[in-house]
């Protein structure tokens, strides 16, 4: 079973949404090497709010980064052979902490996944983590800095039956010695998901090891 944070978001019309159609794919493609589109400027200007993944934080994680003001973190547990299981699994890595931005006055999440040790490289890491998506589509990936790590990311749009038109979502990953961590953003609509951006731009120029 997946507990705690998803257990609520499961049940939450937001996280219904954004669960089903958070799973990944081989629809998405290989850009073969450009750049995902740049964020806006706001992008740079989110206030700190405090970090996660550090001693005593919400979430024990292998690296810490900086959150925006109000955005709260809840430690995700995923119970094997559960009938929920599936939605705290996205290729190789696993759901371990949810960030919420409805305090923030948004909704959304930002999502911290985790793997096991592996030699792929973070944009392999991306890719498997597309490929198990079959409504991820107009996949761009670049090999990136998040803080001073070796990473990749990739800006790729999401469809479903339950959205209007395909909407924006973006992730980037890093390897750590226990295995890859993928931080995701997703978004009620590709408008929540803009104007989420600094929040994950935060994430990303912040985050170290540890």
């Amino acid at each position: 079973m997946v507990r705690n944070s998803v257990r609520g978001t499961v049940t939450a019309v937001l996280a219904a949404v954004s669960l089903a159609v958070t799973g990944c794919t081989s629809s998405a493609q290989d850009d073969g090497g450009k750049a995902a589109p740049k964020p806006r400027a706001a992008a740079e200007s989110a206030m700190k709010g405090g970090s996660v993944g550090g001693s005593g934080s919400a979430c024990a994680l292998p690296v810490t980064f900086d959150l925006a003001a109000s955005w709260k973190p809840e430690a995700v547990q995923v119970i094997e052979d559960d009938a929920l299981s599936d939605l705290g699994k996205q290729g190789p890595v696993t759901l371990v902490c949810e960030i919420d931005a409805k305090p923030a006055g948004n909704i959304g999440f930002l999502r911290v996944w985790t793997g096991d040790r592996t030699d792929d490289t973070p944009r392999q890491v991306l890719k498997a983590f597309l490929a198990a998506d079959p409504n991820a589509a107009e996949a761009t990936y670049t090999d990136v800095k998040a803080g001073s790590l070796t990473a990749a990311e990739v800006g790729y749009t999401v469809s479903s039956e339950l959205l209007d038109e395909p909407k924006k979502e973006r992730a980037f990953a890093v390897p750590t010695p226990s295995g890859p961590v993928v931080v995701h953003l997703g978004g009620l609509d590709s408008q929540e998901h803009e104007e989420m951006l600094p929040a994950y731009e935060l994430a990303k120029k912040s985050v170290r090891l540890g």
